[in-house]
């Protein structure tokens, strides 16, 4: 474990020591483009933040490959070179996207020529463990589809949910840790050495994020872009392969006496094909979501709008801050439950303390639809925001006109909520407004654009 934390702290070490002077080098190469209409953030952000993650995820491996228990892995294995050849290949591709903007299409093959090349070095699933089956041995080309498919399908939804200051490198940082407790566990307490791959990806893959989320926070100073995104979501991919289509699961019940009973007793232990679902719950369901919705308008799948489940967030009434805590929220909730049901899935304690917290979700999703309001008489006593609207823009509007009528009169014309502005255009931020959270954030009650408008989040 020592080893782990090391590595992770290197990763960490590197990843936030390096992304300032990317920062000031995206400035200088012109990686700042300029804010659209479907864009949440208010001011000209520099992206290529993932070069700070890349040159994390190597210092991490060199250091894991100098260690005594760890230089095992390198060894024994050939997964970690198969990783950093694919990252490379996404990372490269990710940098020219963050400068060029180069066609969906075009990323789609990219990521998929990344994929095979790490099948090409041994980085592919094997066998499938099937509840109630065992162990199914698949054929190397059905395994390199499955591979390809689970490596895009990763890559893509880490790379949707890349829309809020912190989001996805928290998001991947609160999975990666949940994969990597799991994979531990499977290698150290049932002796699976085929585990110990995907346990030392997910140690470097925590350093990247941790390292460069104190950067990324809202309000953030410099975005990851699809040099970051694209990289984390193959190393999470990556993760699942490895732990996946490598572990022979009929290995670990001969520890158990191989016996059909102990198999099914222990069946979630078993299964690491649950882990790599469940820590990609919340981004691949953003994912399908949104492909059904364009398909729906007749866009195309690729067609990015503001629909996205942090978008939704934002238009029901959080900040900024508090639409990525909830997002943390339910990442955290669907990742750790599931790994304490593959410890313990007898205890109905496990299952009561997840619908309890899931219930907790839904309150906290829909808190600013229940947001009371004082009576008038009330209204000097309490934060101004329980204060009816109108009576707060009857309270500053003298100060502007003085004159109490015209005042009143314009108090009675004011709107229950902000100006909308003209269809395509965006109302300017001025420092100091109230109700702005951070330099990058929409006002407490804006509400979004046209969903339908095509274009990225970043």
């Amino acid at each position: 474990m020592r080893e782990y934390l090391l590595t992770l702290c290197i990763t960490a070490a590197v990843t936030y020591l390096l992304t300032g002077p990317v920062r000031k080098f995206a400035i200088v190469a012109g990686a700042m483009p300029e804010i659209r209409a479907r864009d949440v953030h208010r001011e000209p952000t520099p992206r290529l933040g993932g070069i700070a993650m890349f040159f994390g995820l190597c210092a991490g491996l060199l250091v894991a490959s100098h260690l005594t228990n760890l230089n095992e892995v390198f060894e024994r294995s050939n997964e970690p070179r198969a990783l950093l050849s694919g990252a490379a290949l996404i990372w490269l591709l990710g940098v020219l996207d963050d400068k060029f903007e180069i066609d969906a299409l075009l990323k789609l093959g990219a990521q998929m020529i990344a994929a095979g090349v790490m099948i090409l070095q041994g980085l592919t699933i094997l066998w499938l463990p099937i509840p109630g089956v065992g162990t199914v041995s698949v054929t190397p080309w059905q395994g390199n589809l499955i591979t390809v498919a689970l490596v895009v399908i990763t890559i893509n939804a880490v790379n949707f949910v890349d829309g809020l200051d912190g989001l996805a490198a928290g998001m991947v940082g609160i999975a990666a840790t949940a994969f990597f407790l799991y994979s531990y566990r499977i290698w150290y307490g049932y002796g699976a050495e085929a585990a110990a791959p995907a346990t030392l990806f997910s140690a470097v893959l925590i350093g990247m994020c941790l390292g460069f989320l104190p950067h990324n926070m809202h309000p953030a100073r410099i975005f990851m872009g699809d040099s970051g995104s694209m990289l984390i979501g193959l190393v999470l991919a990556a993760s699942a392969v490895s732990v996946t289509g490598q572990l022979d699961v009929e290995a670990l019940n001969v520890d158990l006496g191989g016996t059909r009973e102990a198999t099914h007793a222990m069946l979630p232990v078993f299964i690491p094909l649950l882990m790599p679902l469940t820590i990609i719950a919340v981004p691949v369901a953003d994912l399908v979501l949104a492909i059904v919705r364009r398909t729906w308008r007749g866009q195309s799948p690729f067609a990015a709008d503001r629909g996205h489940l942090h978008h939704r967030l934002l238009e029901i009434g959080h900040s900024h801050s508090r639409a990525v805590l909830i997002m943390y929220f339910w990442s955290a909730l669907i990742a750790f439950g599931a790994l304490a049901y593959s410890v313990n899935s007898a205890s109905m304690w496990i299952v009561l303390g997840v619908v309890i917290l899931s219930a907790l979700g839904l309150l906290l999703l829909l808190l600013p639809r229940f947001t009371p309001r004082a009576p008038r008489w009330a209204e000097a006593f309490v934060p101004p925001r329980y204060r009816r609207r109108k009576a707060l823009v009857a309270a500053k509007a003298p100060e502007a006109s003085g004159d109490p009528a015209t005042a009143r009169s314009r108090a009675a014309e004011a709107p229950d909520g902000p100006e909308e502005a003209a269809p395509g255009h965006r109302a300017p931020v001025t420092a100091g407004v109230s109700g702005v959270n951070g330099a990058t954030a929409l006002g407490h009650h804006a509400r979004l654009g046209d969903r339908g408008k095509a274009g990225s989040s970043r």
